[in-house]
């Protein structure tokens, strides 16, 4: 059988198996080998072969039933093991469950006994501390402080609790009979806020962050807390202004105390807005009025110059600053502050421009014709109307003896270049100085002038002389300079003209009268009672009288400007009156308080207002005034969905400050219920 079993290969071939088989045995091999082949003795070796495989096969096979059978046996014998650890698993979760609800019984007596506890411990700790409140004022009213919370410098924080408690009950007390003692606890008050001033001082100068936010803490139920704010901010001043730049050190100051204030107080918006503030009016302030009083009244150029760059850079901070929290409305904010430094210069800017603007171009014509050697004179009333009547005049009858100008042109570029350089300069320091209710105003001053010295006094002089040097027809060799004249004064218009489109344009277009328009509809029309009727199921309109007059306005200038622009001017105007039709609208809104009817009739308004954003086909406006009605459904939804209002989809990137503004618009926002589910 072991010889057998060696004959087996893997893999297993058949072939190859008899052939091992075959040469394995003797007689097996061919003939004329070294053994004669003998066919019985391979048929009988074949035979015993069959009877060893036909053996071994046996016993594989009771092997093979063997293990079988004990498979079976196990498997059951697991499948029993299985169901008896389910029962088992069965049972612990019961006995889990029990656990759980005996554990949940138990925690829930625990809470009410905690309740209980709690019950009887407040009014026993408001009486152990009302006690020792009444052991201090005793102190006081003996006039001698022995507990160890006074006269120990490092229990300043628990004496400063005790003594601004004790400050409060002593307001009540009657003055008559308690004068004595009230002016004892105000003096210990005193003194312990002037001494957590100066722990703040010093805790600041060390930079020790949270000595100062522990301090800042404790005076924060102090009357002196503001002090304490006013220190930190006068201190956050010293040395940072090292640099010639002062609006850069501003800045640069502002960043620093933005990422310390938050560590430090509990009320960081209103810490830093009143270090911008203080930073506007007393550094920024007394900076502008030494750059502009000096030059005043002596140099009018140099302090248009000077007003022009401060406000640019003042305007410049301010729109840096605007990243930082600085309450609900930093815009309208900081405008203020802007307003505050300028407005004693911004009033009569104008009269300044146009009075420095009028010398200035004299100046430049004078200086010309004084190179040219040439005194201006008056050559009678015409002017460029008259060309024609002049010439036909001239070519038939001879009006007297003509101006000879020596073949001069009495025309300049390089007057022209001054003059328009000058004016672009003008308009400029209107568009940033002119509030904009007057800029058309004020932008048209300055073109009045550009008119009287560049096409009055210097165009319309040189063809005035020119005309005026035209020779008679009988004249022999005449040279005719005049049409040198009209080629120069060609030129120079186009240039002119240039100016006209480029600076003066943008100025005065009629966007600004649209606008104001509009806000005149809307303060004639628009109603408090609208957003906040007397009875509330009463309610009957769809939209306010003030929606469907501003829309039907609104919807006819669109028309207009469609049918007065094509191209990509029709986008260009379309889009700034769109972008300032949402602000007027969105401004507008925040003077309102509402109801629930109020705001369900202010969505509607804004629904109008969008259908009519549709018809710009700007895909920015109907986006602004869909953020918009967006916005008025915090008007009206439940307190309870706020905050999923807050966060879909097109509320979600918004500043959280422009969200609570609208929230403050509801007549129920000082409800504790509203409050607690916005915060």
């Amino acid at each position: 059988m072991a010889t057998t079993a060696e004959l087996f290969e893997e893999p297993f071939v058949a072939d190859e198996y008899i052939e091992r088989l075959v040469w394995r045995t003797p007689g097996g091999g061919s003939r004329g080998g070294p053994e004669a082949f003998d066919p019985k003795r391979l048929l009988e070796e074949f035979v015993n072969h069959i009877q060893e495989l036909q053996i071994m096969d046996e016993r594989i096979q009771r092997k093979v039933e063997k293990l079988e059978q004990q498979c079976q046996k196990e498997a059951k014998e697991f499948a029993k093991k299985v169901q008896e650890l389910q029962k088992s698993n069965q049972v612990a979760f019961q006995h889990f469950q029990e656990l759980d609800e005996h554990i949940s019984y138990v925690a829930t007596k625990v809470c009410h006994l905690g309740d209980q506890l709690e019950g009887v411990n407040t009014p026993r700790q408001r009486a152990v501390e009302a006690q020792k409140l009444m052991k201090y004022f005793n102190e006081f009213l003996d006039g001698e402080l022995k507990s160890d919370v006074f006269t120990n410098s490092e229990k300043i924080k628990e004496a400063a609790d005790i003594i601004q408690k004790l400050h409060l009950i002593a307001q009540e007390l009657p003055f008559d009979r308690f004068s004595e003692v009230k002016s004892k606890i105000a003096s210990k008050y005193h003194d312990l806020e002037c001494q957590l001033i100066q722990e703040f001082t010093s805790a600041q100068r060390r930079g020790e962050i949270s000595r100062m936010r522990e301090v800042a803490a404790v005076l924060l139920h102090f009357k002196g807390y503001s002090h304490c704010v006013d220190v930190y901010i006068k201190q956050c001043q010293e040395g940072a202004y090292l640099r010639n730049d002062i609006f850069e050190d501003a800045a640069i100051l502002c960043q620093r105390v933005n990422k310390q204030v938050g560590d430090i107080f509990s009320n960081p918006e209103t810490v830093l807005a009143k270090l911008i503030q203080n930073v506007f009016e007393i550094k920024l302030q007394s900076f502008v009025k030494e750059q502009l009083e000096e030059c005043r009244k002596s140099d009018a150029e140099q302090y248009l110059k000077n007003l022009y760059d401060l406000y640019t850079r003042t305007t410049n901070l301010s729109s840096k600053l605007m990243e930082f929290n600085l309450g609900t409305d930093k815009q309208t904010f900081l405008s203020k502050l802007i307003k505050s430094i300028f407005i004693s210069y911004l009033e009569n800017y104008i009269e300044v421009e146009t009075g420095y603007l009028k010398s200035r171009s004299a100046m430049i014509l004078q200086r010309y014709y004084d190179s040219k050697n040439h005194q201006k004179r008056s050559i009678g009333t015409g002017g460029i109307q008259d060309l024609k009547e002049r010439i036909r005049q001239r070519t038939n009858l001879p009006l007297g003896p003509s101006i000879d100008t020596h073949g001069e042109t009495f025309l300049s570029q390089e007057v022209v270049v001054n003059l328009l350089q000058e004016t672009k300069q003008a308009f400029e320091r209107c568009h940033r100085l002119s509030d904009p209710s007057d800029l058309p105003r004020n932008a048209f001053r300055i073109f009045t002038i550009l008119v009287e010295f560049l096409c009055i006094e210097h165009i319309d002089y040189a063809l005035e002389t020119g005309l005026a040097g035209i020779p008679s027809s009988d004249s022999r060799n005449a040279n005719l300079y005049f049409l040198d004249v009209v080629q120069q004064a060609n030129t120079i218009f186009h240039l002119f003209d240039k100016q006209f489109n480029d600076h003066l344009m943008p100025l005065i277009r009629t966007l600004n009268c649209m606008i104001g328009q509009m806000k005149h509809i809307l303060a004639a029309e628009q109603k408090k009672t609208d957003f906040k009727p007397e009875d509330e199921n009463n309610v009957l309109i769809q939209y306010t009288n003030a929606c469907v007059k501003v829309c039907a306005y609104v919807r006819k200038q669109v028309e207009k400007i469609k049918n007065s622009m094509d191209g990509k001017n029709v986008d260009t105007v379309l889009m700034e009156l769109g972008v300032r039709f949402h602000r007027l609208i969105y401004e507008h809104l925040q003077q309102y308080s509402y109801s629930c009817m109020g705001g369900m009739l202010a969505i509607c308004d804004v629904a109008e207002y969008r259908k009519c954003a549709k018809d710009f086909k700007i895909p920015m406006v109907l986006h602004l005034f869909d953020t918009l009605h967006a916005l008025c459904n915090l008007l009206v939804v439940a307190p309870d969905n706020l905050k999923q209002v807050c966060s879909g989809e097109q509320l979600a990137n918004l500043d959280k400050n422009i969200l609570h503004s609208f929230v403050q618009l509801r007549a129920d926002y000082r409800s504790a219920r509203l409050a607690r589910h916005f915060s």
